[in-house]
């Protein structure tokens, strides 16, 4: 059963309107409603057009957010081959926020991170609702020296709202940890691409982000602070968080015209939950091309162009 925003209600009442009379329709009442449907049908698309041509910031992070999005595992099931997770940081615990393994994508050697959200109750309890402790940026970084070692390129699918805020994770170095898979990200010599595929969350996400590339779902956010979290710091109010939403900048297309991110994916219409293989497909094609463009290249090479990256982001023109 499809969930439904704030936003779409006029779409779910008018896709409630096509699904009766579809059921009237196959229950052969003897009067012809096809012509009726494909009107409805037609006004649909319409609405879904308009509604999703201008999507408000604070509506792309309810986007984003959405249950039935496509998440980090399915991503896995759909683009990896013979993937093999690795667990652990060799000191603490397995964090099931973070994902990694080693696998095929396209027939080539890859080491997978990403942050899972879950997708039912017990998933998301598992998972930790994608919100990663320190054990998990530690796993993070063993698997990326481990890709670094046997030059094997790392992917990265981001999708967290932040990393964990409890006291036991602040108690174990959160900080420190995101500041050491920040590092890493910055010193392999691999090639490191990094898809903001839902919530790309503070520090939470820089830490498996810092990539040679970074592409975006069309209606994902990348933020420094949930929209909530910067009302609650900035105005002490976090009933504001649409407002900070709009002025803190987190959209793809504004992300773009700064430089943080390298691509866009275009989502199908009415947001990537609507067609998850269609988008999971296009993210794949996205990583393979962004992929690519490292063929060839030594591991001094990419390194220098990271760091050059970075440097140039915030720069005067």
């Amino acid at each position: 059963m499809r969930t439904y925003l704030d936003f779409e209600k006029p779409i779910a009442e008018l896709e409630t309107k096509v699904a009766e009379l579809r059921a009237l329709s196959d229950d052969g009442e003897g009067v012809s409603i096809t012509d009726e449907i494909s009107r409805l049908e037609a006004k649909t698309h319409d609405a879904l057009q308009s509604t999703y041509a201008t999507l408000s910031p604070w509506q792309k992070t309810q986007v984003a957010r959405h249950p039935q999005r496509p998440h980090c595992v399915d991503y896995v099931d759909a683009l990896i081959e013979e993937f093999t997770p690795l667990a652990g940081d060799r000191l603490f615990a397995e964090d099931h926020a973070l994902i990694g393994g080693l696998g095929r994508f396209q027939g080539r050697p890859v080491m997978l991170l990403g942050q899972e959200k879950g997708s039912d109750t017990e998933s998301r309890l598992k998972h930790n609702f994608g919100m990663v402790r320190p054990e998990g940026y530690r796993k993070a970084i063993r698997l990326m020296k481990l890709a670094d070692r046997f030059n094997v390129p790392v992917i990265t699918l981001v999708d967290s709202a932040g990393a964990y805020p409890g006291i036991g994770a602040e108690e174990r170095g959160q900080a420190e940890a995101i500041a050491r898979s920040i590092e890493c990200c910055l010193t392999l010599r691999v090639p490191i691409i990094a898809a903001v595929i839902g919530e790309g969350g503070s520090g939470g996400a820089i830490a498996i982000a810092t990539a040679d590339r970074v592409i975006m779902l069309q209606h994902a956010i990348y933020t420094v602070a949930s929209p909530e979290a910067a009302a609650s710091i900035l105005w002490r109010d976090s009933s504001r968080a649409q407002e900070a939403a709009t002025n803190m900048k987190i959209t793809a297309v504004d992300l773009l015209e700064f430089g943080v991110i390298d691509a866009i994916v275009p989502e199908p219409l009415g947001g990537a939950h609507r067609d998850p293989a269609r988008t999971i497909a296009d993210t794949g094609e996205a990583l393979a091309a962004a992929l690519a463009e490292f063929d060839g290249m030594n591991g001094d090479d990419i390194r220098a162009a990271r760091r050059k990256k970075y440097l140039d982001i915030g720069a005067p023109i």
